[in-house]
């Protein structure tokens, strides 16, 4: 298609491209209406391709910026252009790969990758053969540009590429790229080896056909002068460490020295791609074996790739020491998400495995976000994080290399190494923790100290290091450590610097979370200093300071309601709460911190309890109402989900703190009906709330929930999806709460949800928790409704066992047990090929209450009765030494 503009309307969009470069918002607006005024006109796109292409005698910005417009066009519009249209912008671009500018080019590819992954590759098939044959140019220009496109094809297309749809261009194009690994321009190279990188991870068939020659071209390269160059070598090395450990086996000796001399690269780039393979090894199980000679030589690398640079100090404003009076920018502040209130148990190993196992790598990043301007992933936080992963891999036996690092930096002169070195402990706390024990009670006071250094990046970094360590503090005699340590950390929260404030607040929530009731006899000091620091905080680290508080209340619960604390902590909360506006974002975190303070103060919370429970109502009646307003005209917002989480969760701790005397709220609102429909949101974590808030008002005032249960049931029973495990657990949990109260009128609503929680329960690899709750529902099932569950005991009775074998003490296992109790009493066959599992089981219990111990004895003398002696004696040969023990101490058999 021939097609020439008109001189008049080319002048016009001249004349609307530069006048978009003007940074006045109200001139943007009015090219924004000017926009979309020329986008009725078909050949507008004709006029910015041919403003990208042929213009040259206009600058290049302005050409760059009529080529991204027509890329927007295209990806809001592209449909609905005339097929001659899309044909003439696409032999244009075609034409203009090898513009002489750099920033043509650049934005031709950007327009190129647009318009195939919008149309679809198979719509443009001259596109790669076009783009491959370039490569070949003479033309320097040519060749970069191509390549330029291609990249950017590799890295939106990398799927479509490699299928057969398309006939497998693959198999073309990766041999092709190759051959470029040896060209003499450096953008080439890297472009070439940036193509294949794309398609490493996904295994690629035509990549597998070549593997060999890939990572022999790649080794060919590693001492390459370019930093882009290397950075791609390493990149790809790191990836294939994932997809093709068995390749790389041979050479990895080599290729770890290779990665040491890159991770002290001086383009940082680079030390932070290699960086990366230390991350990735330790994921190996042959990491400990290859990494083992080099780990004094990587070590002392890692500990300097953790100081900061000249370029972070001036960012993090690292020389400014106050700044507490500095009111925060509103992009400072990140998003937080509200986590969903879920229905644990607690279980006897808590304290080990699981309290380390499941949330570290929140903690350990929660510690090294340093600042805004530097959350993004850096070399520094690489550092640290490959020497925590590897202290795991080598525990104590790392020590010998870490420890003499430790001691030249912790004591260092300069601010910035001793930094790094505090860091340091930090980042091994968990790997090493057994072999750091006899060298903690000279190191925490020394860390104690160092909260008062004079730089703040030192005292704020000091604050995390010592939250790694707190299991222990709280475990020696308190005057010794934690009380200090409190202390300090208490004026930490005081600090004149924001950085050292929010570092002290999660730091001290840590040291709350291990130490619970131990902080009762400091209660007043601490609550004293958490208040006093909500009238001197700016924004941002007051929604920390909100989380520090609900953390305390967690962690001491009842402790909390004594009228002299309660008189300290709720005037300023109830002054914040007035002050936020139903849509204030922050009052998300208020509301999480008090949910934890009405559980902690029960009764405590009643003088405050009304307006906040009515204010939830209202909260929830309002995202509904929107919802609705939404579903009715499409011009409506959708509703922020997350008040409507935060205030169910409010109002299940209302719930447990107040237990029966919520009914009243209860009575005089239209809280079942909300939650009816709360209950059928299509956001799961609007239902696993809703079924949370479900069972904590079964528990308080079941007569108000009472009328519900034909309807409540049948949502109930649809939600024991374990694809969604939270709101399945809930469920689950609220089930059997329900069941607890309506006792035989369960029989009637049974079948919508047994065989569900049969299913659930046989499931592999279920989570723990959901296992728990499901193993107690069905337990409690069988105790109202002995007659209907026990004859699928078979079915269940051997994963039940199992399941409840760790947990404590406490109500649920009562009622799961007796339930077990009557229906083994009902179909006592049920049980007798996992016998052992029951005797197992029924061994977990540390004191069993008077009349649940008689039943299970009664049923242990039974079957011993039922088998005769002799087979007794056999059956009891076949437990652990230390069942057999217990049984005969507890049930005396």
């Amino acid at each position: 298609m021939t097609w020439e503009p008109q001189g008049e309307g080319l002048q016009q969009i001249i004349a609307i491209l530069k006048e978009s470069q003007s940074p006045d918002t109200a001139t943007q607006m009015a090219v924004q209406m000017k926009l979309e005024e020329f986008n009725r006109y078909p050949d507008f796109n004709n006029y910015l391709i041919y403003v990208l292409t042929k213009l040259k005698t206009e600058d290049e910005p302005t050409r760059s910026l009529s080529g991204l417009i027509l890329k927007n066009n295209i990806r809001m519009h592209g449909s609905n252009l005339q097929p001659e249209i899309v044909e003439y912008i696409k032999h244009e671009c075609l034409q203009a790969v090898g513009d002489s500018s750099p920033l043509i080019r650049a934005t031709v590819g950007i327009l190129i990758t647009t318009i195939a992954s919008n149309g679809g590759l198979h719509n443009w098939p001259q596109l790669l053969p076009s783009l491959c044959e370039m490569l070949d140019a003479q033309d320097y220009n040519v060749c970069e540009g191509a390549f330029s496109a291609l990249q950017k094809i590799c890295e939106d297309s990398a799927e479509i590429l490699d299928s057969a749809a398309l006939n497998r261009p693959l198999n073309v194009m990766i041999p092709k790229f190759l051959q470029y690994f040896k060209h003499s321009s450096p953008k080439i190279r890297s472009h070439a080896i940036a193509c294949i990188n794309q398609f490493i991870i996904n295994r690629s068939q035509a990549l597998m056909l070549n593997i060999d020659s890939f990572i022999e071209n790649l080794f060919h390269l590693s001492s390459d002068e370019d930093h882009e160059v290397r950075k791609n070598v390493c990149h790809g090395l790191v990836m294939l460490l994932e997809v093709r450990m068995d390749r790389l086996m041979p050479h990895m000796s080599q290729i770890i020295e290779y990665m040491l001399l890159r991770t002290q690269d001086s383009d940082e780039g680079v030390a932070l791609e290699a960086s990366e393979f230390w991350l990735s090894l330790a994921e190996q199980s042959i990491c400990k074996d290859v990494l083992a000679p080099f780990l004094s030589q990587l070590a002392p690398v890692l500990v300097r790739g953790m100081r900061y640079s000249e370029v972070d100090i001036i960012l993090l404003k690292g020389n400014v020491e106050e700044d507490d009076m500095v009111p925060d920018r509103e992009e400072d502040i990140r998003p937080r998400f509200h986590k969903s209130r879920s229905h644990t148990i607690k279980s006897t190993q808590e304290a080990g495995a699981g309290a380390a196992g499941e949330e570290d790598d929140d903690d350990f990043d929660d510690g090294l976000d340093d600042d805004s301007s530097l959350s993004e992933w850096n070399l520094r936080k690489c550092s640290a994080a490959a020497l925590d992963v590897l202290a795991n891999v080598f525990r104590e036996d790392c020590l010998p290399v870490v420890l003499p690092i430790l001691k030249e930096t912790l004591f260092h002169q300069e601010w910035v190494i001793k930094e790094s070195g505090v860091l340091a402990l930090g980042a091994i706390a968990e790997g090493c923790m057994q072999g750091m024990i006899q060298h903690l009670p000279e190191l925490i006071p020394y860390l104690i100290s160092c909260l008062s250094d004079k730089k703040a990046l030192v005292r704020s970094i000091t604050c995390w290091t010592l939250s790694r360590y707190a299991n222990w503090v709280v475990n020696q005699p308190h005057d010794q450590y934690l009380k200090p340590l409190m202390e300090e950390l208490l004026k930490r929260i005081l600090d004149s610097n924001k950085r050292v404030q929010e570092a002290a607040c999660s730091a001290f929530a840590t040291l709350e979370e291990e130490a619970c009731t131990e902080l009762v006899p400091y209660l007043e000091y601490i609550l004293k200093t958490l208040v006093f620091a909500f009238s001197k905080y700016q924004h941002k680290n007051l929604l920390i300071l909100y989380d520090a508080v609900g953390t305390l209340a967690d962690s001491v619960g009842h402790h909390l309601n004594k009228p002299q604390y309660i008189d300290i902590l709720m005037p300023p909360l109830i002054d914040k709460w007035n002050l936020l506006k139903d849509d204030d974002k922050d009052l998300f975190p208020l509301l999480e911190c008090l949910s934890s303070i009405a559980t902690a103060l029960q009764s405590g919370f009643l003088p405050y309890c009304d307006p906040v429970y009515r204010r939830c109502i209202s909260l929830i009646e309002q995202t509904i109402n929107q919802e609705m307003l939404c579903k009715q005209n499409q011009t409506y917002d959708h509703p922020d989900k997350e008040r409507m989480i935060v205030a169910l969760d409010l109002l299940s701790g209302l719930a447990e703190g107040l237990d029966r005397h919520i009914e009243t709220l209860v009575a005089n609102s239209n809280i079942m009906h909300l939650l009816y429909q709360c209950m059928q949101d299509v956001l799961p974590e609007v239902r696993q709330s809703s079924f949370a808030l479900l069972g904590d008002l079964t528990k308080a005032c079941f007569p108000h929930v009472h009328p519900f249960m034909a309807e409540f049931f049948p949502i109930l029973g649809q939600n024991l999806n374990p694809d969604f495990i939270s709101v399945c657990n809930n469920a689950t949990w609220a089930i059997g709460e329900i069941c607890m109260k309506l006792g035989e009128e369960t029989k009637q609503y049974i079948r919508l949800v047994l065989s569900d929680l049969f299913i659930i329960i046989n499931r592999p690899n279920t989570p723990k928790t959901l296992l728990e709750n499901t193993a107690i529902t069905i337990g409690r099932l069988g105790y109202v409704c002995p007659v209907e569950v026990a004859p699928y005991l078979p079915e269940f009775v051997r994963q039940w066992c199992t399941s409840l074998r760790h947990i404590r003490d406490n109500d649920e296992k009562d009622s799961a047990f007796r339930g077990m109790c009557h229906m083994i009493t009902v179909n006592p066959a049920g049980v007798v090929p996992d016998f052992i599992f029951f005797c197992d089981a029924i061994a977990s219990w540390v004191n069993p209450p008077q009349d649940l111990h008689q039943m299970i004895q009664k049923i242990l003398h039974g079957f011993k009765t039922q088998v005769g002696e002799e087979n007794w004696r056999r059956f009891v040969e076949q437990f652990p030494p230390t069942l057999a023990e217990r049984l005969a101490t507890m049930y005396n058999i």
